[in-house]
């Protein structure tokens, strides 16, 4: 089964649920594949009881419409600080954050990029990339996730003290 028909049979389940439905990546395995289903909760946090309730409900759908041959794991989650964008209405949403992409089709012999995100032009993604801009059909994009900017949120690391020369402890010398 494609992810486009894992969206249409998810979709309308977690919006029922008053959540909403960001995406999935499905992942095939010969030992067995994985499901994971990405769930925001609009003006709140996700919490885990929200992931437990959308977890049993795509089960019990799964089971009836079994649409994944063999095993698979199921995963529910937030999208979390680094967020991943699926459609070209979050990269909209998203218009001047920092985003890392990766590409099926190479663009000017690159498959990955990361820069900010300047705009959306019918099904276009306008980002900056090392200081020019470039236009990537959204159709062209594998992967895209937000890269969180860790001072905004204030959870940057405390800046490294450095060590004055010679001021480093050494190892006692064994006799």
């Amino acid at each position: 089964m494609t992810n486009e028909k894992l969206n249409e049979l998810l979709l309308p389940l977690v919006s029922d649920l008053g959540l909403e439905f960001v995406g999935l990546e499905f992942s095939p395995g010969h030992g067995g594949s994985r499901l994971r289903v990405f769930i925001d909760a609009p003006g709140q946090a996700v919490t885990i009881d929200d992931c437990e309730r959308v977890s049993r409900e795509i089960s019990a759908l799964l089971d009836v419409n079994d649409p994944i041959q063999g095993r698979y794991t199921l995963e529910v989650s937030s999208p979390g600080i680094d967020r991943p964008l699926f459609t070209i209405e979050h990269f909209r949403r998203f218009i001047g954050c920092e985003v890392k992409l990766n590409t099926s089709l190479p663009i000017d012999g690159r498959q990955r990029f990361q820069g900010e995100i300047r705009g959306v032009d019918g099904d276009r993604v306008q980002l900056i990339q090392d200081g020019r801009e470039v236009a990537i059909n959204h159709a062209n994009v594998v992967k895209a996730r937000l890269v969180p900017d860790y001072v905004a949120l204030g959870i940057a690391p405390a800046p490294r003290k450095k060590q004055e020369s010679g001021s480093r402890k050494r190892a006692p010398k064994h006799k």
